[in-house]
Protein backbone atom coordinates (compact mmCIF):
# COMPACT_ATOMS: atom_id res chain seq x y z
CA UNK A 1 0.00 0.00 0.00
CA UNK A 2 1.34 3.45 -0.87
CA UNK A 3 0.65 6.57 1.15
CA UNK A 4 0.52 10.11 -0.09
CA UNK A 5 1.57 13.12 1.93
CA UNK A 6 -0.98 15.90 2.09
CA UNK A 7 0.47 19.07 0.59
CA UNK A 8 0.44 22.14 2.80
CA UNK A 9 -1.70 25.07 1.69
CA UNK A 10 -1.09 28.75 2.36
CA UNK A 11 -3.78 31.06 3.77
CA UNK A 12 -4.18 32.53 0.25
CA UNK A 13 -4.97 29.17 -1.36
CA UNK A 14 -8.58 30.13 -2.18
CA UNK A 15 -7.38 33.34 -3.83
CA UNK A 16 -5.13 31.31 -6.11
CA UNK A 17 -7.98 29.05 -7.14
CA UNK A 18 -10.25 32.03 -7.80
CA UNK A 19 -7.60 33.36 -10.21
CA UNK A 20 -7.35 30.00 -12.03
CA UNK A 21 -3.81 29.35 -10.86
CA UNK A 22 -1.87 26.32 -12.05
CA UNK A 23 -1.04 24.70 -8.71
CA UNK A 24 2.07 22.55 -8.26
CA UNK A 25 3.96 20.78 -5.48
CA UNK A 26 6.83 22.96 -4.31
CA UNK A 27 8.79 21.83 -1.24
CA UNK A 28 5.70 20.11 0.13
CA UNK A 29 3.39 23.07 -0.48
CA UNK A 30 0.62 23.44 -3.06
CA UNK A 31 1.75 26.65 -4.74
CA UNK A 32 0.78 28.68 -7.83
CA UNK A 33 3.19 28.20 -10.74
CA UNK A 34 1.35 30.75 -12.86
CA UNK A 35 -2.11 32.21 -13.51
CA UNK A 36 -2.03 31.75 -17.26
CA UNK A 37 1.31 33.08 -18.51
CA UNK A 38 4.68 33.13 -16.76
CA UNK A 39 6.02 35.59 -19.33
CA UNK A 40 3.13 38.04 -18.89
CA UNK A 41 3.44 37.87 -15.10
CA UNK A 42 7.17 38.54 -15.44
CA UNK A 43 6.53 41.63 -17.59
CA UNK A 44 3.78 42.81 -15.23
CA UNK A 45 6.27 42.91 -12.34
CA UNK A 46 8.90 44.73 -14.39
CA UNK A 47 6.52 47.40 -15.69
CA UNK A 48 4.14 47.84 -12.74
CA UNK A 49 3.67 45.38 -9.90
CA UNK A 50 2.96 41.83 -8.91
CA UNK A 51 1.73 40.10 -5.77
CA UNK A 52 3.49 36.88 -4.77
CA UNK A 53 2.30 34.50 -2.10
CA UNK A 54 5.52 33.43 -0.35
CA UNK A 55 3.88 31.94 2.72
CA UNK A 56 5.71 28.69 2.05
CA UNK A 57 8.91 30.34 3.33
CA UNK A 58 9.80 29.23 6.85
CA UNK A 59 9.40 31.78 9.66
CA UNK A 60 10.96 31.31 13.10
CA UNK A 61 10.93 33.62 16.13
CA UNK A 62 13.81 33.68 18.60
CA UNK A 63 13.62 35.75 21.76
CA UNK A 64 15.32 35.97 25.11
CA UNK A 65 18.72 36.40 26.71
CA UNK A 66 20.83 34.51 24.17
CA UNK A 67 18.76 34.86 20.99
CA UNK A 68 21.22 37.27 19.37
CA UNK A 69 24.26 35.32 20.51
CA UNK A 70 22.82 32.13 19.07
CA UNK A 71 22.10 33.74 15.71
CA UNK A 72 25.69 35.02 15.69
CA UNK A 73 26.77 31.42 16.18
CA UNK A 74 24.90 30.07 13.14
CA UNK A 75 24.95 33.10 10.79
CA UNK A 76 27.88 34.26 8.67
CA UNK A 77 27.10 37.96 9.22
CA UNK A 78 27.10 39.83 12.50
CA UNK A 79 23.83 39.99 14.38
CA UNK A 80 25.26 41.78 17.42
CA UNK A 81 25.54 45.13 15.62
CA UNK A 82 22.06 45.05 14.07
CA UNK A 83 19.63 47.79 15.09
CA UNK A 84 15.90 47.65 15.75
CA UNK A 85 13.93 47.50 12.50
CA UNK A 86 16.84 46.13 10.45
CA UNK A 87 16.89 43.06 8.17
CA UNK A 88 20.13 41.35 7.25
CA UNK A 89 20.76 38.72 4.57
CA UNK A 90 23.04 35.95 5.83
CA UNK A 91 24.11 32.36 5.27
CA UNK A 92 23.79 29.42 7.65
CA UNK A 93 26.79 27.20 6.95
CA UNK A 94 27.82 23.66 7.74
CA UNK A 95 31.24 22.81 9.23
CA UNK A 96 32.78 22.49 5.75
CA UNK A 97 31.72 25.98 4.69
CA UNK A 98 28.88 24.74 2.51
CA UNK A 99 25.40 26.23 2.85
CA UNK A 100 22.59 24.86 4.96
CA UNK A 101 20.53 27.82 3.71
CA UNK A 102 20.49 31.54 2.99
CA UNK A 103 18.24 33.46 5.37
CA UNK A 104 16.91 36.88 6.36
CA UNK A 105 17.34 37.97 9.98
CA UNK A 106 14.92 40.61 11.32
CA UNK A 107 15.74 42.39 14.60
CA UNK A 108 12.52 43.62 16.18
CA UNK A 109 14.23 44.81 19.37
CA UNK A 110 17.05 43.66 21.61
CA UNK A 111 16.68 39.93 22.18
CA UNK A 112 13.75 39.60 19.77
CA UNK A 113 14.36 38.27 16.24
CA UNK A 114 12.53 36.79 13.27
CA UNK A 115 14.29 34.39 10.91
CA UNK A 116 12.95 33.76 7.38
CA UNK A 117 14.28 30.62 5.66
CA UNK A 118 13.70 28.71 2.43
CA UNK A 119 10.74 26.35 2.35
CA UNK A 120 12.86 23.41 1.19
CA UNK A 121 15.22 23.85 4.15
CA UNK A 122 12.74 24.51 6.95
CA UNK A 123 12.82 21.03 8.48
CA UNK A 124 16.60 20.84 8.09
CA UNK A 125 17.10 24.15 9.89
CA UNK A 126 14.71 23.16 12.66
CA UNK A 127 16.94 20.14 13.29
CA UNK A 128 20.11 22.26 12.98
CA UNK A 129 18.84 24.79 15.52
CA UNK A 130 17.82 22.07 17.94
CA UNK A 131 21.23 20.38 17.66
CA UNK A 132 23.16 23.65 18.01
CA UNK A 133 21.35 25.60 20.71
CA UNK A 134 22.99 23.68 23.62
CA UNK A 135 23.89 26.23 26.33
CA UNK A 136 22.12 29.15 24.65
CA UNK A 137 19.00 30.30 26.49
CA UNK A 138 16.17 31.62 24.30
CA UNK A 139 12.57 30.95 23.36
CA UNK A 140 12.02 29.49 19.91
CA UNK A 141 8.84 29.12 17.86
CA UNK A 142 8.19 27.97 14.31
CA UNK A 143 5.34 30.26 13.22
CA UNK A 144 5.29 29.16 9.57
CA UNK A 145 1.88 27.51 9.80
CA UNK A 146 0.49 30.33 11.94
CA UNK A 147 1.39 33.17 9.59
CA UNK A 148 1.38 34.37 6.00
CA UNK A 149 3.94 36.19 3.88
CA UNK A 150 3.28 38.09 0.67
CA UNK A 151 5.57 40.13 -1.57
CA UNK A 152 4.53 43.24 -3.53
CA UNK A 153 7.18 43.87 -6.17
CA UNK A 154 7.47 46.33 -9.04
CA UNK A 155 8.32 49.95 -9.96
CA UNK A 156 4.85 51.30 -9.05
CA UNK A 157 4.63 49.55 -5.66
CA UNK A 158 6.03 52.30 -3.44
CA UNK A 159 3.96 55.04 -5.06
CA UNK A 160 0.84 52.96 -4.46
CA UNK A 161 1.77 52.24 -0.84
CA UNK A 162 2.55 55.93 -0.34
CA UNK A 163 -1.16 56.64 -0.69
CA UNK A 164 -1.71 54.66 2.51
CA UNK A 165 1.46 54.98 4.60
CA UNK A 166 4.26 57.55 4.48
CA UNK A 167 6.18 55.44 7.01
CA UNK A 168 6.40 52.44 4.68
CA UNK A 169 7.54 54.56 1.74
CA UNK A 170 10.27 56.13 3.91
CA UNK A 171 11.79 52.74 4.69
CA UNK A 172 15.34 52.20 3.45
CA UNK A 173 16.33 48.92 1.82
CA UNK A 174 16.54 46.07 4.32
CA UNK A 175 14.59 47.97 6.95
CA UNK A 176 11.15 47.12 8.28
CA UNK A 177 8.36 48.59 10.34
CA UNK A 178 5.46 47.09 12.25
CA UNK A 179 1.93 48.28 11.52
CA UNK A 180 -1.16 47.47 13.57
CA UNK A 181 -4.47 47.47 11.71
CA UNK A 182 -7.61 46.63 13.69
CA UNK A 183 -5.54 44.63 16.15
CA UNK A 184 -3.65 42.68 13.46
CA UNK A 185 0.12 43.20 13.38
CA UNK A 186 1.89 43.43 10.02
CA UNK A 187 5.67 43.37 9.58
CA UNK A 188 6.47 45.32 6.40
CA UNK A 189 10.04 45.14 5.09
CA UNK A 190 11.61 46.80 2.07
CA UNK A 191 12.98 43.55 0.72
CA UNK A 192 12.28 41.25 -2.21
CA UNK A 193 13.56 38.67 -4.65
CA UNK A 194 12.87 40.13 -8.08
CA UNK A 195 15.39 42.92 -8.66
CA UNK A 196 12.57 45.47 -8.37
CA UNK A 197 11.62 47.77 -5.51
CA UNK A 198 8.86 46.67 -3.19
CA UNK A 199 7.99 45.16 0.16
CA UNK A 200 7.39 41.85 1.85
CA UNK A 201 4.64 41.59 4.46
CA UNK A 202 4.36 39.04 7.27
CA UNK A 203 1.32 38.63 9.53
CA UNK A 204 -0.14 36.03 11.87
CA UNK A 205 -3.15 34.08 10.63
CA UNK A 206 -4.16 32.18 13.78
CA UNK A 207 -7.13 34.34 14.73
CA UNK A 208 -10.53 35.58 13.60
CA UNK A 209 -9.25 39.06 12.69
CA UNK A 210 -6.56 37.56 10.48
CA UNK A 211 -8.96 35.21 8.71
CA UNK A 212 -11.33 38.11 8.07
CA UNK A 213 -8.47 40.22 6.71
CA UNK A 214 -7.50 37.47 4.28
CA UNK A 215 -11.07 37.24 2.98
CA UNK A 216 -11.13 41.02 2.54
CA UNK A 217 -7.81 40.89 0.70
CA UNK A 218 -9.20 38.36 -1.76
CA UNK A 219 -12.42 40.32 -2.33
CA UNK A 220 -10.62 43.65 -2.82
CA UNK A 221 -7.85 42.37 -5.06
CA UNK A 222 -9.65 43.06 -8.33
CA UNK A 223 -9.97 46.74 -7.40
CA UNK A 224 -6.22 47.20 -7.71
CA UNK A 225 -6.63 47.11 -11.48
CA UNK A 226 -3.41 47.14 -13.46
CA UNK A 227 -1.13 48.16 -10.56
CA UNK A 228 -0.92 44.67 -9.06
CA UNK A 229 -1.70 41.28 -10.46
CA UNK A 230 -0.93 37.89 -8.94
CA UNK A 231 2.32 36.26 -10.03
CA UNK A 232 3.49 32.71 -9.46
CA UNK A 233 6.66 30.79 -8.82
CA UNK A 234 7.58 30.66 -12.50
CA UNK A 235 7.88 34.44 -12.83
CA UNK A 236 9.57 34.67 -9.44
CA UNK A 237 12.33 32.38 -10.71
CA UNK A 238 12.92 34.18 -14.01
CA UNK A 239 12.87 37.57 -12.26
CA UNK A 240 15.43 36.53 -9.63
CA UNK A 241 17.66 34.99 -12.32
CA UNK A 242 17.74 38.21 -14.33
CA UNK A 243 18.71 39.99 -11.10
CA UNK A 244 21.39 37.29 -10.44
CA UNK A 245 19.97 36.45 -7.03
CA UNK A 246 21.11 33.02 -5.79
CA UNK A 247 18.61 30.22 -5.33
CA UNK A 248 19.30 27.50 -2.81
CA UNK A 249 19.85 24.18 -4.53
CA UNK A 250 21.26 25.94 -7.58
CA UNK A 251 23.91 28.61 -6.87
CA UNK A 252 24.47 27.49 -3.27
CA UNK A 253 24.15 24.02 -1.75
CA UNK A 254 25.59 21.95 1.07
CA UNK A 255 28.61 21.44 -1.19
CA UNK A 256 28.83 24.87 -2.88
CA UNK A 257 30.28 27.49 -0.55
CA UNK A 258 29.01 31.10 -0.55
CA UNK A 259 32.43 32.58 -1.41
CA UNK A 260 32.49 30.73 -4.72
CA UNK A 261 28.94 31.97 -5.32
CA UNK A 262 30.09 35.59 -5.04
CA UNK A 263 28.32 36.17 -1.72
CA UNK A 264 31.34 37.70 0.01
CA UNK A 265 29.17 40.60 1.25
CA UNK A 266 27.14 38.13 3.32
CA UNK A 267 30.16 36.74 5.18
CA UNK A 268 32.18 38.38 7.93
CA UNK A 269 35.26 36.19 8.24
CA UNK A 270 36.72 38.26 11.11
CA UNK A 271 33.51 38.30 13.12
CA UNK A 272 34.37 38.35 16.82
CA UNK A 273 31.78 35.72 17.70
CA UNK A 274 32.89 32.62 15.77
CA UNK A 275 30.25 31.07 13.53
CA UNK A 276 29.84 27.52 12.28
CA UNK A 277 31.86 27.10 9.07
CA UNK A 278 34.06 30.16 9.73
CA UNK A 279 37.37 28.27 9.75
CA UNK A 280 36.49 26.40 6.57
CA UNK A 281 35.56 29.64 4.79
CA UNK A 282 38.75 31.33 6.02
CA UNK A 283 40.69 28.47 4.44
CA UNK A 284 38.78 28.80 1.18
CA UNK A 285 39.39 32.56 1.14
CA UNK A 286 43.12 32.15 1.87
CA UNK A 287 43.49 29.61 -0.92
CA UNK A 288 41.44 31.82 -3.25
CA UNK A 289 38.46 29.79 -4.41
CA UNK A 290 39.22 27.89 -7.60
CA UNK A 291 35.73 28.46 -8.98
CA UNK A 292 33.47 31.48 -9.33
CA UNK A 293 29.88 32.19 -10.24
CA UNK A 294 29.54 33.94 -13.60
CA UNK A 295 26.84 35.12 -15.95
CA UNK A 296 26.57 33.60 -19.42
CA UNK A 297 24.82 34.94 -22.49
CA UNK A 298 24.09 32.17 -25.02
CA UNK A 299 23.67 32.47 -28.76
CA UNK A 300 20.19 31.65 -30.05
CA UNK A 301 17.08 31.07 -28.01
CA UNK A 302 17.64 27.68 -26.41
CA UNK A 303 17.80 27.81 -22.62
CA UNK A 304 20.55 26.20 -20.57
CA UNK A 305 19.47 24.10 -17.60
CA UNK A 306 21.00 23.26 -14.25
CA UNK A 307 23.77 20.67 -14.49
CA UNK A 308 24.65 21.28 -18.14
CA UNK A 309 28.37 21.32 -18.81
CA UNK A 310 30.23 24.55 -19.57
CA UNK A 311 33.17 24.03 -21.95
CA UNK A 312 36.32 25.86 -22.95
CA UNK A 313 37.15 24.19 -26.21
CA UNK A 314 36.60 20.51 -25.44
CA UNK A 315 37.48 20.84 -21.76
CA UNK A 316 34.74 20.91 -19.12
CA UNK A 317 35.38 23.92 -16.89
CA UNK A 318 32.10 24.25 -15.03
CA UNK A 319 28.39 23.56 -14.69
CA UNK A 320 25.28 25.65 -15.24
CA UNK A 321 23.40 26.43 -12.02
CA UNK A 322 20.35 28.26 -13.49
CA UNK A 323 19.21 29.32 -16.94
CA UNK A 324 16.24 30.68 -18.89
CA UNK A 325 15.21 32.68 -21.92
CA UNK A 326 15.07 36.13 -20.32
CA UNK A 327 11.66 37.76 -20.90
CA UNK A 328 13.06 41.24 -20.22
CA UNK A 329 16.23 40.98 -22.31
CA UNK A 330 14.88 38.52 -24.89
CA UNK A 331 18.13 36.56 -24.65
CA UNK A 332 19.16 33.16 -23.34
CA UNK A 333 20.97 33.71 -20.04
CA UNK A 334 22.46 31.47 -17.39
CA UNK A 335 24.56 31.46 -14.26
CA UNK A 336 27.33 28.90 -13.87
CA UNK A 337 30.13 27.87 -11.55
CA UNK A 338 33.30 27.82 -13.66
CA UNK A 339 37.05 27.63 -13.15
CA UNK A 340 38.22 31.06 -12.03
CA UNK A 341 40.76 31.25 -14.86
CA UNK A 342 37.86 31.11 -17.36
CA UNK A 343 35.60 33.58 -15.56
CA UNK A 344 36.74 36.93 -16.93
CA UNK A 345 34.06 39.09 -18.55
CA UNK A 346 34.05 38.59 -22.32
CA UNK A 347 35.54 35.06 -22.23
CA UNK A 348 34.12 32.87 -25.00
CA UNK A 349 32.87 29.46 -23.87
CA UNK A 350 30.12 27.02 -24.83
CA UNK A 351 27.34 25.12 -23.10
CA UNK A 352 26.68 21.47 -23.86
CA UNK A 353 22.92 21.20 -24.38
CA UNK A 354 23.13 17.52 -25.20
CA UNK A 355 22.65 17.32 -28.95
CA UNK A 356 24.72 20.42 -29.62
CA UNK A 357 27.14 22.84 -28.03
CA UNK A 358 25.92 26.45 -27.96
CA UNK A 359 28.51 29.28 -27.97
CA UNK A 360 28.28 31.72 -25.07
CA UNK A 361 30.27 34.49 -23.47
CA UNK A 362 30.83 35.54 -19.87
CA UNK A 363 28.92 38.73 -19.02
CA UNK A 364 28.70 41.00 -16.01
CA UNK A 365 26.16 40.22 -13.29
CA UNK A 366 23.40 41.09 -12.72
CA UNK A 367 21.88 40.64 -16.15
CA UNK A 368 19.20 43.20 -15.26
CA UNK A 369 19.19 46.15 -12.88
CA UNK A 370 16.09 48.24 -12.25
CA UNK A 371 16.34 51.87 -13.35
CA UNK A 372 17.19 54.13 -10.40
Amino acid sequence: MTTTTQLLRTPLYDLHLSKNAKMVDFAGWEMPLHYGSIIEEHHQVRRSGGLFDVSHMGRFTLSGRDAGKFLDRICTRSVADMTDGQCRYSIVCNDRGGCHDDVLVYRREEGDFLLVVNASNREKLLAHIEATRKEFVFKFEDITLKSAMVALQGPKVMNFLGQHSSEVVALKRYRFTTKNVFGLEFIVSRTGYTGEDGVEVIFRTDGLIARTAIKMMASEFDRLGDVFRPAGLGARDSLRLEAAMPLYGHEITEELDPLSAGLDFAIKLDKGAPFIGQKALQGIAAAKATRKLVGLELEGRRAARQGMRVLSGEKEIGLVTSGCLSPTLDKSIAMAHVERSCGAEGTLLSVDLGRQQIPCRVVKLPFYKAPS
